[in-house]
């Protein structure tokens, strides 16, 4: 996990690259890779690579980077990790390549050489890259299938600029900061910025499992590797493999590293079984870290006890840490400073990476993804049952509006504001989910920032549109609320959060249930009808997973943040997030 920049200032632009630019935005991301720093320009100063390096695999200074080809004809820097690298220089070694470190980098840069763009879909990890090709006096950014790691460019036709995040880009003191309307309405639509937006209207992120190609003159290329909707609506056919062996092979796979590989742990069945497997998997006990609230201690929602029950069955390395109201006071501006985006959420993951830290650890397994890939929300029996309730009222036009219109003033006094949409927007998938994701609802918008931008935003912003596109030509209701879920709420909040609350701790967060092999396993399982479930999932552990956490009732890991701020809901804390990024 590191953290890269680059720019390149084509053929019109007006100067050449600005090494001091580059290298302010490098070290905006120290936290990304206190390890090491490099910087790279070009004869002709129009190319400039840049980089931070938390040293996982290969940790002499062989996997330094920017990282040059043993040919000398391309560059690289590159944050993330490839999985399946071992495999893949195998390959190439049989082919008579020769390597000179033990890294995914010179990987990367060695299948570049001999497939060109194609070897992307090569390719299992998370990751982030910009590659200079000299001969062909372009660059390369490309982003993996389910966007776990960040990319981010300014774009001006004639100098291109790339960073890990947004606040390195503006570090840079180069890019206009005049604001994206919609950027800002989806952060009060759903407490987070959506893609492919962000506060800023000249910062835009690399889409997940897409490419860029920036020429020296000016010429741009886009294409797609990975297509998370066409995936889905893929027919049935067979899975390559058994759920278990799947998930077995996920998991061996994100423990590839020359360092110590940790297991964030809850009362989830989603961490329990990466636990499990990954005690199955190593011969030296691994480490396990529960994040607990004083708040909760012997309630319903206390996770402690049922954590440390897992980490006792499987003899982990265990340590448990219980935040309160005053660790969060203490620490309150600084998560919102580590924030690299707007977010409502990430604070568990904040703490839980410092703790993981502060146990010597680099790099941490989460069980993000899960209730995604295998059902677990209450998203996929609650959007069906809504939408076939309401979908009778779907051809009665403007009937919705008009109850909507009609109640909104009046009903927040009695239920949830989003009472009021019923009609509106339960009728469809896309509609159903923002109903049941939204953080503000498309009426409330208004209230709550500034009219015109909220009028402006709404309309760039195409919510709606993009919503029911996501959902579109894929059949069976899991599939599209699963599509729906990973494409939205996974992949905008809880990755992103992931990865800007491990970085500020200088901690590698790996996603072994985010993994392209382990969902098609589960999507071809799946077929047309429900699939494999958390049960079949938690089924895979060997040895079993206690009784009591297979038919523990699913909660849902909660966090206290609006109880701290002594507010009801969390739009009090959006509202204190925004204002900080305003500011």
């Amino acid at each position: 996990m590191c953290g890269l920049a680059a720019i390149l200032a084509g053929a019109g632009a007006s100067r050449p690259v600005d090494a001091d630019e580059l290298v302010r935005i490098r070290d905006a991301m120290t936290a990304r890779g206190p390890d090491g720093r490099g910087l790279w320009l070009s004869p002709d100063g129009r190319v400039g690579l840049a980089h931070r390096r938390l040293a996982i695999i290969d940790l002499s200074p062989a996997g330094a980077q920017p990282m040059a080809s043993t040919c000398g004809g391309y560059r690289i820097v590159f944050n993330g990790e490839i999985y399946n690298y071992r495999a893949l220089r195998a390959e190439l070694e049989a082919e008579g390549v020769t390597f000179r470190s033990h890294t995914d980098t010179e990987v990367i840069l060695e299948l570049y050489r001999r497939d060109g763009m194609a070897m992307l879909e090569r390719l299992r990890g998370m990751f982030a890259l910009a590659l200079w090709d000299q001969a062909r006096q372009g660059m390369l950014l490309a982003r993996d299938p389910f966007g776990i790691k960040p990319l981010y460019v300014a774009d001006d036709g004639s100098t291109l600029r790339a960073a890990s995040q947004v606040k390195a880009l503006l570090a840079g003191g180069a890019i206009d900061t005049r604001p994206d309307p919609a950027g800002h309405v989806g952060f009060f639509l759903w407490g987070h910025v959506p893609e492919p937006h962000t506060l800023y209207d000249r910062i835009k992120p690399v889409a997940a499992g897409s490419w860029i190609w920036a020429g020296s003159d000016g010429t741009r290329r886009y294409g797609q590797f990975f297509d998370l909707r066409a995936e889905f609506g893929r027919p049935a056919g067979p899975a390559g493999a058994s759920l278990r062996e799947a998930l077995l092979d996920s998991v061996r796979h994100h423990l590839e590293a020359d360092v110590p590989v940790g297991v964030f742990l809850s009362s989830g069945l989603d961490s329990a079984t990466l636990t499990a497997c990954t005690r199955e998997l190593t011969e030296t006990l691994p480490h396990t870290v529960t994040l607990g609230f004083r708040e909760f201690a012997g309630g319903p929602r206390d996770e402690t006890p049922l954590a440390e029950r897992i980490a006792a069955h499987y003899g982990t390395h265990h340590r448990t840490i219980h935040i309160t109201a005053a660790d969060f006071a203490a620490h309150r501006e600084r998560i919102i400073a580590d924030m690299d985006q707007p977010s409502v959420d990430g604070v568990n993951t904040w703490f839980v990476a410092r703790a993981a830290r502060e146990c010597g650890l680099k790099v941490a397994l989460s069980g993000l993804g899960g209730d995604e890939l295998f059902g677990g929300y209450d998203s996929f029996r609650q959007l069906p049952r809504l939408v076939a309730a309401m979908a009778p009222l779907r051809h009665v036009s403007g009937l919705g509006r008009m109850v909507r219109r009609m109640t909104a003033p009046w009903i927040g006094r009695f239920a949830s504001p989003k009472a009021a949409g019923l009609l509106e927007y339960g009728t469809s998938f896309g509609d159903a989910y923002l109903l049941r994701r939204g953080l503000h609802m498309p009426w409330e918008l208004a209230g709550v920032m500034d009219p015109e931008m909220a009028r402006i935003g709404w309309r760039d912003l195409q919510a709606r549109a993009a919503l029911a596109a996501a959902a579109a030509d894929i059949a069976g209701d899991r599939r599209k609320v699963s599509a729906l879920e990973m494409g939205f709420y996974m992949r905008n909040q809880l990755l992103r959060d992931a990865d800007w609350a491990g970085m500020a701790h200088s901690l590698e967060i790996r996603v072994p249930l985010v993994d392209v092999e382990l969902f098609r396993t589960v999507v071809a399982l799946a077929g047309d009808g429900q699939g494999p479930g958390k049960q079949d999932m938690a089924a895979c552990s060997v040895p079993a997973l206690p009784h009591e956490v297979l038919n523990r009732p699913k909660s849902g890991f909660f966090v206290p943040v609006a109880q701290w701020l002594g507010e009801r809901t969390l739009k009090g804390w959006a509202a204190r997030v925004y204002d900080a990024f305003a500011a």
